[in-house]
């Protein structure tokens, strides 16, 4: 068998692991370390490559910034940043048709802008919003899909440990890709508030208001959210303003929720034992799959598959619409079956090369940038599409009073209204490369 046929079969090797859950980590290491055994025919550089690879894979400078971002989550989880984002959404949306929901939205996206993970920022939400949305009369459909939906802007809205990875593996700018992610993530938030507005309005008794506040009562309610305005700007205004780089940006925010919470009077040392451990706990099963796919992906260069495939497609003459729509349709049905995390690392290597390779009118650096976002975009959306759409399982089992069934119905309209997103940034590559554009 030669080299590029046990490439090509190492792709769907690597599902069929998984589908008969073997951890996806595991199964891309012994996939890579296996094939590049069978085309070298002799163990020996199999262990230098095992012993080289570990100190590459993890040397890595930038992938420090992982962890950092985790314990900035997790200190932010802990200081109570959720509940004063909630409330002060809710004090200005509140009395609105379908308000409390929107308010729900609206805390994800400040949420996500000091938290890089969607599933916590779900989980985060989801203890906070969904007890008063249960309050207010929401149905336990809209309720759950709508913080299930607003989980996904944890990693749209920047920073976001996604991006992090996908710019490791394509040697992209951190700072670029943030920067070109946050006109998508505001479009993200818009496009979830027109779907409750739409929902409440279709679907009776699906959602009540709150009582109307007065605007003294508002503006204190959004006074309460200064520590998140403060460590986000001390993030995202240090890499842009050129003092920090995104590793010390992470730094940065990690040491200034941990302030916030001590602050706060929210930490002891049991909990500060908790969150280190936690963060610990996610690193490892990132790292872990991030060395799987490192495995994986000196096997697919050994056997040629990527270079292969990127100068088939560029021989062929395909219309790079079209193809960028099949690429687009095939990550929406792996999304179904697969968290976010694993896709990237397990499709990235073998689809951007030949993604590169097309003319669609951008330059290589813009290029990136612009596919880096859609596939995130595509990916986010895999997060709240049946039947393993993780931040659905996740809010689901936070509302045992709602079926898995209600949930998946509810998550509907916001999966359309990701679809329509994606078309529309796929469209118009200037509405995700114009702050790139601006500060570049």
């Amino acid at each position: 068998m030669t080299p590029l046929m046990l490439g090509f079969l190492g792709l769907p090797t690597v599902l069929i692991l998984i589908f008969l859950r073997v951890p996806i980590g595991i199964a891309m290491f012994a996939v890579g370390i296996f094939g590049t055994w069978m085309i070298t025919g002799n163990f020996n550089p199999v262990a230098a490559q095992f012993k080289n690879l570990t100190y590459s894979t993890f040397a890595s400078y930038s992938l420090s910034v992982v962890p950092l971002f985790l314990l900035m989550g997790q200190f932010a989880t802990v200081s109570g940043l959720s509940a004063s984002l909630f409330n002060a959404a809710a004090a200005w949306l509140g009395h609105r048709k379908g308000g409390v929901a929107m308010a729900a939205i609206g805390a994800s996206a400040g949420f996500g802008a000091i938290c890089g993970s969607s599933l916590a920022t779900a989980a985060t939400m989801g203890q906070v919003a969904l007890p008063e949305l249960k309050k207010y009369g929401y149905s336990g459909a809209l309720s759950t899909a709508t913080v299930a939906a607003g989980g996904t802007l944890g990693i749209l809205i920047p920073p976001s440990i996604i991006l992090v990875i996908f710019a490791v593996l394509t040697e992209q700018n951190i700072a670029k890709l943030f920067m070109a992610a946050f006109i998508p993530g505001i479009l993200a938030a818009i496009g979830y508030l027109i779907v409750i507005a739409i929902y409440v309005r279709m679907v009776p008794g699906s959602g009540g208001t709150r009582e109307r506040m007065p605007y003294g009562e508002r503006f204190k309610a959004l006074g309460q959210t200064w520590p998140v305005m403060l460590v986000f700007l001390a993030v995202i205004g240090g890499i842009y303003g050129g003092i920090f780089t995104p590793t010390e940006a992470a730094a940065v925010g990690a040491a200034g929720t941990f302030l916030i919470a001590l602050a706060a009077r929210r930490l002891n040392r049991k909990e500060i034992v908790e969150a280190c451990l936690s963060t610990a706990s996610s690193t490892a099963m990132i790292f872990l799959i991030v060395f799987g796919a490192a495995a994986l992906n000196g096997f697919l260069a050994l056997s040629q598959v990527p270079q292969t495939l990127a100068m088939w497609v560029g021989e062929q003459g395909f219309n790079p619409w079209m193809v960028m729509i099949l690429v687009l349709i095939f990550y929406l049905i792996l999304g179904c079956f697969m968290d976010s995390l694993s896709m990237i690392l397990l499709t990235v290597p073998i689809i951007y090369p030949m993604m590169s390779v097309l003319d669609f009118g951008l330059t290589p650096d813009e290029f990136g940038i612009w596919f880096g976002i859609i596939v995130l975009i595509v990916v986010e959306v895999g997060l709240i599409t049946p039947p393993v759409g993780m931040n659905l399982f996740i809010i689901n089992s936070m509302s045992p009073q709602t079926r898995l069934s209600e949930t998946y119905r509810g998550v509907v309209p916001f999966v359309a209204s990701d679809i329509i997103r994606t078309a529309i940034l796929v469209a118009f590559p200037p509405i995700t490369l114009f702050l790139v554009w601006m500060l570049y």
